[in-house]
């Protein structure tokens, strides 16, 4: 009896114990509300894991039960970097506009007149808005190599062998008929395949890859290239280069071609010659060359050196071919340029422009040279570096006196700038790693003239000592379209008479 009592006892206070738990308490009590349209419902303690698809679409699982929550499509998200590049255009106190100026990272006066503006503007120097032309944040791109391999930084000396002569390494040798030359064939840079390079099972970092390298513009270059509208080196990047080159493209062959319009890109390669990338198999007079082991920087031992000539066959490839040297190695990877019958992939740039030139312009603000047929018609654009704020280019209009091909360089401190501690005449032999490249179109004006250079990716982002640089390749196919009294005109920028002084390109003919 007093167990069957002691039993509905504890029976009647384990129900009061759980009436009272079930009761929610006056102070935590929060009234249930219906969940909101749109808002996520999440299963115990509201942990999500954020996943994405492979169509880039975000999914979010709850991490308790497994069940996907919500999946987010790409144009739902938030796009930060436009974000930053309205809150930028906010800070600078205007909205952008279609047809804003354009800025170039690749252009130092362009960087000098952004800021200037924003000074003007608000007082006060912003640096640039870095974000407005790329994404550099941590997680944008992939983590750089903590090694070099892949990457060729010594070459091994030429061949040496009594049965090879020297022979010139003339232009345009892509041409299969033409003599002298290596076999070129035609090859879809997509489908030809290229052998491992024999890392010795360290693991490495594809250089094609390389940060603003892509083929679509490589081979858009090119396009430009065999159009007489020259971009520089053929790189794979975009730049003010280019930009100049398209529309000079335009005017000569009276298109309206797009940077973006690859279709038509293909179909303009198409008709002008085919595939933007073709294969070389290297002679042994490309292995052969001469060649030297650096080019000093000091004037008084250049002029100690035989020849300002090339210091490996990519150097020399990379300059026949109108390539970035980079550019041309990595394309090329695990490849041993220094061996003869080796077959490489390409520039396939087309033949050169034979229209003769009676008139020349010299566009000092827009870094470009345009070349004019008798009829005026613009045939020819080549980017160029002309002059500087300390020894800025001529005025008005001059004329070509003399073309030479391969001359040798006078450094005179009289005339020209001082260089170290040379203060006398020095000769610094010819060569396409001399001063003034491989050409010289001297102008009727003392000292100046149009010539190449030993840094043609340089070209239009550099200064000059008053003359007109371009790439070797199109100060050499320049000077076979002009000839004496050919019309030489300077238009904007600075100009020598603002400050008064001489050219210091000054060279004198072997």
């Amino acid at each position: 009896m007093l167990r069957l009592i002691f039993s509905l006892s504890a029976l009647a206070a384990g129900l009061v114990s759980s009436s009272a738990f079930a009761m929610p308490s006056a102070d935590g009590a929060r009234p249930a509300r219906p969940a909101e349209r749109g808002a996520l419902m999440l299963a115990q303690d509201g942990n999500i894991d954020i996943y994405y698809d492979a169509r880039g679409n975000r999914v979010l699982v709850d991490a308790d039960t497994g069940k996907v929550i919500a999946i987010q499509p790409p144009g739902s998200r938030l796009d930060r970097r436009a974000l930053r590049r309205q809150m930028r255009m906010q800070e600078l106190g205007r909205a952008p506009a279609e047809d804003d100026d354009r800025y170039y990272l690749d252009n130092p006066d362009d960087m000098a007149r952004f800021r200037r503006r924003q000074l003007e503007e608000n007082g006060r120097v912003i640096p640039p808005p870095v974000d407005e032309y790329d994404d550099n944040s941590v997680d944008a791109y992939p983590p750089a190599p903590n090694n070099d391999e892949g990457y060729a930084t010594t070459y091994p000396e030429a061949p040496k062998s009594d049965t090879i002569k020297r022979q010139p390494l003339n232009e345009a040798s892509i041409d299969p008929e033409q003599p002298g030359q290596g076999e070129v064939l035609q090859v879809n840079p997509d489908a030809q395949a290229a052998q491992p390079p024999n890392t010795g099972g360290k693991a490495t970092v594809d250089p094609s890859l390389s940060l603003g390298v892509r083929q679509d513009v490589a081979a858009l270059q090119v396009l430009l290239d065999r159009g007489g509208a020259s971009p520089g080196v053929i790189d794979g990047r975009f730049g003010s280069n280019v930009d100049k080159a398209l529309a000079a493209y335009n005017e000569i062959n009276g298109t309206n071609l797009k940077s973006t319009d690859a279709v038509g890109i293909q179909a303009a390669l198409a008709q002008s010659g085919g595939d933007a990338f073709a294969s070389y198999t290297i002679t042994p007079e490309d292995a052969a060359g001469p060649y030297v082991a650096s080019i000093p920087e000091d004037y008084s031992q250049k002029a100690k050196l035989d020849c300002m000539c090339y210091t490996s066959v990519t150097e020399a490839l990379a300059e026949r071919f109108h390539m970035d040297e980079t550019y041309l190695k990595s394309i090329n990877k695990g490849v041993d340029f220094n061996r003869p019958g080796t077959m490489i992939k390409v520039a396939n740039f087309g033949r050169l422009v034979s229209t003769p030139v009676t008139r020349i312009i010299a566009d000092k603000t827009k870094k470009e040279v345009y070349a004019y047929d008798g009829s005026g018609k613009l045939v020819a654009a080549y980017p160029a570096t002309i002059g500087s704020a300390d020894t800025p280019s001529p005025t008005g209009i001059h004329a070509v006196s003399r073309i030479a091909l391969d001359p040798n360089y006078t450094y005179n401190p009289n005339i020209n700038f001082k260089q170290g501690q040379n203060d006398k005449i020095l000769t610094v032999p010819p060569g396409p790693n001399g001063p003034v490249g491989s050409v010289w179109i001297a102008l009727d004006k003392p000292t100046y003239g149009i010539h190449g250079t030993p840094d043609p990716s340089k070209i239009g982002k550099t200064e000059s000592h008053g003359c007109v640089r371009l790439t070797n390749w199109d100060a050499r196919e320049l000077a076979k379209l002009v000839s004496p009294g050919v019309t030489v005109e300077f238009v904007g920028g600075s100009t020598i008479a603002d400050i008064g002084g001489t050219s210091t390109d000054e060279f004198t003919q072997q």
